[in-house]
Parts: structure tokens; sequence; C-alpha cells
């Protein structure tokens, strides 16, 4: 089942929120503009992360490369499409690798 176009935003909204939260004391600058979220670390190097309303997607885009995400309502976490990691997980790994932080996104 299709989440709707409210749920969907809700969840967008909430995650990027507590994303918001979590990094606001390791980011450089975090910008959310037209669904689109900016993190910006001190060292230069950016994640960003938007909403795919058509797909029902929220979407990664990293040095690493891109990740697009689905959410399963079963465990309340959004899933990658193609690794089934969670965003935590993912969100963990990137933000090791690019700003050689360690936090902890498992509430993700």
């Amino acid at each position: 089942m299709s989440l709707s176009e409210a749920r969907f935003h809700d969840l967008v909204d909430a995650t990027q929120q507590a994303l918001e939260e979590l990094l606001e004391d390791h980011a450089d600058d975090i910008e959310i503009t037209a669904g689109m979220m900016t993190i910006k670390f001190d060292n230069g190097s950016q994640l960003i992360i938007s909403r795919q309303e058509p797909l029902r997607q929220l979407w990664l885009a990293a040095r690493s490369g891109g990740f697009h995400f689905d959410y399963d309502e079963e465990s309340g976490k959004w899933s990658c499409e193609k690794s089934e990691e969670l965003l935590g997980e993912v969100l963990a790994r990137c933000v090791q690798d690019q700003a050689g932080l360690e936090l902890d996104f498992e509430e993700i």
C-alpha cells in the first residue's frame, strides 16, 4: 500500500527535523529549502536529503553515491530500495566517511 501524500510529507518532515536536532552541534550549516535538506560539514563536504514526492521516496546524495529510501510501515523506518539498509545505517557510514564523525542515527 502506497503512502498518502500527506503521510509522506509528515514522515519526511519528521525525519528532517530529527536529523537537524541530531546534527545541529556537529554540522557547520543545515538548510532546509523546498523539501531539500543540505547538511554542510566543517571540511566542506555535504549531504543532501530530498523528498521525491511522485515516488514517495527519500533520497540521499553523498560522496559515495545516491541512495533511495522507501518507508516501511511495519518497522517505522526508511529502507534503501537496493540494499535494504536503514537510513540511519547509511547516514552513520556517510557522516563517518565524509566528516569523520561517529554519530548514532539509530532513531532515524
